[in-house]
C-alpha cells in the first residue's frame, strides 16, 4: 500500500522556521520516502505504508519535543503496492 502525508506543525513563525518545524523536516527528509515536498505552510511526504507510517511517528514525537502546540496531518491511500 502506498500513503501520502501532509502535515503542518505550530504555532507558526513568519520570520523563523520554529525549532519543532525544523524537527519534523528532518525527519521527513531522512526518512526512505519517494517523494517529500517541504514548504512553509505545508508538507507532503509518499511513500511505502511502513516507511511513511514510520516517519509519522518519529515526526510526531520529535515535533512535540521540539516545541510544537498542534500538529495538523492528513494520511491518504494513494495506491497499493511497495511494502
Amino acid at each position: 500500500m502506498r500513503l501520502r502525508v501532509e502535515f503542518t506543525t505550530e504555532p507558526f513563525d513568519l520570520d523563523e522556521a520554529p525549532a519543532h518545524a525544523l524537527a519534523a523536516r528532518e525527519v521527513i527528509e531522512a526518512a526512505e520516502l519517494d517523494a517529500v515536498d517541504v514548504g512553509p505552510f505545508g508538507n507532503t511526504a509518499e511513500g511505502g505504508a511502513d516507511a511513511v507510517l514510520t516517519a509519522v511517528d518519529a515526526l510526531l514525537r520529535k515535533s512535540l519535543e521540539s516545541g510544537a502546540t498542534r500538529i495538523s496531518l492528513q494520511l491518504n491511500v494513494i495506491g497499493e503496492g511497495g511494502a
